[in-house]
């Protein structure tokens, strides 16, 4: 149990403040948006869940590769990031995209609900790692895929880094695979996050 660890994110005007972090050049996952995208080979008409969606870095993207004929979930702890995220839906007028409230036991999506779980620098700031993957598990379809992109802990020299990571590739993989997950392939697109494509165990 981590409780705690999303405590910065809930000052007034995180949202504007993160948005400028999460959604500049030179942080990777901003930098490789096209090459994760591809390889999550979304079709039009999949449901997908943008757990621990943030500022919406994935998530309006996510809702043009499903199409109007799809959904995406764009799930997160924090309620001034799902209103940052409603404005930018509303600007872009798309209407398919679901906000969905998270608590930190329970990522609230509903049973057999998605074809694609993606959490993109978000599993570290699971409070009680257990509890929200048991509701992610519950969450997939059948064939259904969990993608996990997160720092490399232990190939960091950030001091700042290193606490701010709570727990390393060994120690994620090791709570994944004890909620029943286990682990498809390992893609060697990024230098600083590993990618993680996961299914639930039969």
């Amino acid at each position: 149990m981590y409780p705690g660890i999303n405590a910065p994110y809930r000052t007034r005007g995180a949202a504007r403040t993160w948005s400028r972090r999460f959604e500049r050049d030179g942080r990777e996952v901003h930098d490789h948006q096209a090459q994760i995208l591809a390889a999550l080979e979304l079709q039009p008409g999949m449901a997908v869940a943008d757990v621990g969606a943030g500022t919406g870095l994935f998530t309006l993207a996510f809702a043009a590769a499903v199409g109007p004929g799809g959904t995406v979930y764009a799930v997160d702890l924090i309620p001034a990031f799902l209103a940052h995220i409603r404005v930018k839906l509303q600007t872009a007028g798309i209407g398919h995209v679901q906000l969905v409230q998270a608590s930190d036991r329970s990522s609230e999506l509903p049973p057999a609900s998605v074809d694609l779980v993606f959490m993109s620098d978000a599993y570290h700031h699971l409070e009680y790692p257990q509890h929200v993957l048991a509701t992610l598990r519950a969450a997939l379809r059948p064939g259904a895929s969990l993608w996990v992109i997160d720092f490399q802990r232990e190939a960091s020299s950030d001091p700042g880094m290193r606490r701010h990571v709570r727990a390393g590739k060994a120690l994620v993989l090791q709570e994944l695979t004890q909620a029943g997950f286990v682990l498809v392939r390992e893609l060697p697109l990024l230098k600083e996050n590993y990618v993680l494509e996961l299914r639930a165990r039969p």
